[in-house]
């Protein structure tokens, strides 16, 4: 049943969120400007997209057990600050290696982020209302997915890239939100280390965990390498597009993934989660071959919503399954390990998607990502998700 905190508690996560998601969405249509400043090659957006998403593989988990063991509200506002103040070193660095050490300390803060947005819904909601507001809180992400790469391509091709950076600083109103809201949350007894840890590595044993978290894992890789890294090089060398257009064409999967993100609940209704995540991955197949394939915008717009559709379910129903399936005591640190191989997909998708873009061009990296979406689907057909009932809550 929803706790009588959990209105109040929303407008918390969709900031968190929003915030959580602008280290490399806002950076992303930047990014051709950015290394023409530093006269580096299309390769070098790899590391520095990947920067952002290294430290949540390690700290991610460890945020998890923190927040389990001491609560939400000093660890959520302690990486709101520090996201603040990586984001505002970064629209300083003069040089590509300080940049790169810069968005190191903006992915130290934003690694508890976006799991713990989450992790509030599940401790605020339960059933069909945890459901409806995971996939709004995606939606909400999908949205910002819109409106920050836009804005930032806007600014950045009106005042420049580091102008456009100082967007980074929303992260310290984003922490005096949290601090003030979160005022009055129960105080926590700290479980003893060792069953806390037992009873996290109990529930990464069950199968339906366990296939969200790879499934998790390949999907931020597509999504941080397939489309934030290539993306705008692609955008750039077949389409000529500026900064700006960019912007414009990465938001559009938002339009779509909203769409969807919004109406998760009564989709879910219709659809069990087996085959919601199944006809989602199939989205991307087809998203990521028209993308790989256009020559013209209106084919490139039509993978672009293809593409958003399946985001849109994806994510939502691999986290609601993590949720639903983690026991309430542990699900800070279940939802946080969860993150953490997702930031692991998120920095070794732009690295792998560097290598393509290097050696075969934007395309190529578009029908790996097709091929992985297809591997997702086998998963989803015949694995365990929608087989099994989630471990006793």
């Amino acid at each position: 049943m929803p706790t009588s905190s959990g209105p109040r508690i929303l407008p918390l996560v969709f900031a968190v969120t929003l915030t959580g998601i602008m280290g490399n969405s806002l950076v992303s249509p930047l990014l051709p400007d950015i290394l023409d400043a530093f006269g580096k090659p299309a390769s070098a957006a790899g590391p520095l997209v990947a920067a952002a998403s290294l430290p949540g593989i390690f700290l991610a988990p460890i945020i998890g057990f923190a927040a389990d063991r001491w609560g939400r509200r000093p660890i959520l506002t302690g990486c709101l600050v520090i996201f603040g103040a990586g984001g505002v070193l970064t629209s300083l660095a003069p040089t590509y290696t300080l940049l790169v050490i810069t968005r190191l300390l903006l992915g130290t803060g934003s690694a508890g982020l976006i799991n713990l947005g989450v992790v509030l819904i599940g401790d605020h909601f339960d059933g069909e209302e945890r459901t409806k507001w995971i996939g709004r809180n995606a939606a909400t992400l999908t949205i910002g997915l819109a409106i920050i790469p836009l804005s930032s391509g806007i600014i950045g091709e009106l005042a420049g890239w580091r102008i456009a950076t100082l967007g980074y600083s929303l992260g310290f109103l984003s922490a005096a939100y949290a601090w003030r809201c979160l005022q009055g949350e129960p105080e926590r007894t700290p479980t003893p280390l060792r069953d806390q840890m037992s009873g996290v590595g109990n529930a990464l044993r069950v199968p339906v965990i366990v296939t969200s978290v790879v499934v998790g894992t390949l999907a931020f890789a597509t999504i941080f390498g397939v489309f934030l890294t290539a993306m705008p090089d692609h955008l750039e060398t077949r389409f000529s597009l500026s900064s700006g257009w960019r912007g414009l064409m990465i938001s559009v999967p938002a339009l779509s993934s909203a769409l969807v993100g919004f109406n998760l609940g009564a989709i879910r209704r219709r659809i069990n989660v087996k085959w919601a995540l199944s006809l989602s991955a199939g989205f991307w197949v087809l998203g990521m071959m028209l993308i790989g394939s256009a020559g013209v915008i209106g084919v490139l717009i039509l993978g672009t919503l293809c593409y958003g559709f399946g985001e849109g379910a994806l994510i939502p129903n691999l986290q609601e399954v993590a949720v639903a399936a983690a026991p309430p005591q542990h699900r800070g640190a279940v939802v946080a390990t969860w993150v953490g191989f997702a930031r692991l997909g998120q920095t070794i998708g732009p690295l792998l998607a560097a290598v393509l873009l290097a050696n075969s061009g934007a395309p190529s990296v578009f029908y790996a990502g097709a091929v992985a979406s297809a591997v997702a689907v086998l998963l989803f057909v015949f694995g365990p998700i929608g087989r099994t009932p989630p471990a006793q809550r």
